[in-house]
């Protein structure tokens, strides 16, 4: 893999950081990507420490269809893309963030797969209902997640790879909705965590271990941890310094870092 261009923020073993602007970054070679997991800025006002997650509606998708046309550059001919986005934004307007975004991923050239549901069982966290008990102005809010999953060129897989995917697992993974709780912001330190088993699933079920996986808005370092745990090579963009630090800081804290990796820089 070429890194030339770029010095990692952090690198050891099959685990590279790089502390950059997805949009900017040279160092990672064009299709040479396995697979992307992530879950970019939602535009629905989560305030991260150097972006502003609030900018108008027409700016943020074209923002997203900048970097889902640098993504599609890296990725292989048969490379994959698992999307994590909300299905619509309320606040400020309602906006069917799931539609845009998907019709924008194919406009730049992605091809659609699927769509996983993930219920992450929050309807509990409600506070707010538009007019209560009232037809006037009801908000109809759906505790769910998208994961859209897309490709390049083509589907199926060139190369034939070591799966470690279990029989139960694939049975329960490839029913479209998944259902496991999120994660706890306060607890990891990030305005939106996603859990390990939202990206060890996407990892298991459509890569080949050893693969490269990236993901270019790394947040807090969950992808990586499901490298890690899952055999494969990951590759993490993150804009925010605090963010890469706060990712290594829970690659070591997982324990697998004692063991696999030795920090060098």
């Amino acid at each position: 893999m070429k890194l030339a261009g770029g010095i990692p923020f952090f690198k050891s073993g099959s685990i590279t950081i790089y502390n950059d602007d997805i949009l900017k970054i040279d160092a990672i070679e064009g299709d040479s990507i396995d697979l992307i997991v992530t879950s970019p800025p939602y535009g629905v006002d989560i305030k991260y420490e150097n972006y502003n997650d609030n900018i108008p509606y027409d700016r943020y998708l074209d923002f997203t269809a900048e970097w889902l046309k640098k993504c599609l550059n890296l990725v292989k001919p048969d490379g994959r893309l698992c999307l994590n986005i909300p299905l619509d934004k309320l606040k400020g307007g309602g906006q069917s963030v799931y539609v845009d975004i998907t019709s924008i991923a194919k406009k730049v050239g992605w091809k659609y797969h699927t769509t996983i549901i993930w219920n992450e069982q929050n309807i509990s966290r409600r506070t707010a209902w538009g007019s209560w008990l009232s037809a006037s102005a009801p908000f109809v809010i759906a505790p769910v997640e998208m994961i859209v999953v897309m490709y390049k060129k083509q589907w199926k897989k060139k190369h034939k790879g070591t799966s470690d995917i279990s029989r139960e697992e694939f049975l329960e993974w490839t029913n479209g909705v998944w259902n496991f709780g999120g994660e706890n912001r306060t607890k990891i330190g990030h305005p939106a965590p996603f859990p390990v088993e939202l990206p060890k699933r996407c990892i298991k079920l459509f890569s080949f271990v050893e693969d490269v996986v990236l993901d270019p808005f790394l947040g807090s370092g969950s992808t990586l941890i499901a490298c890690l745990e899952t055999n494969r090579k990951g590759i993490g963009v993150e804009i925010n310094k605090n963010y890469c630090e706060l990712a290594v800081k829970r690659l070591k804290e997982y324990g697998i870092l004692q063991r696999k990796l030795v920090e060098v820089l």
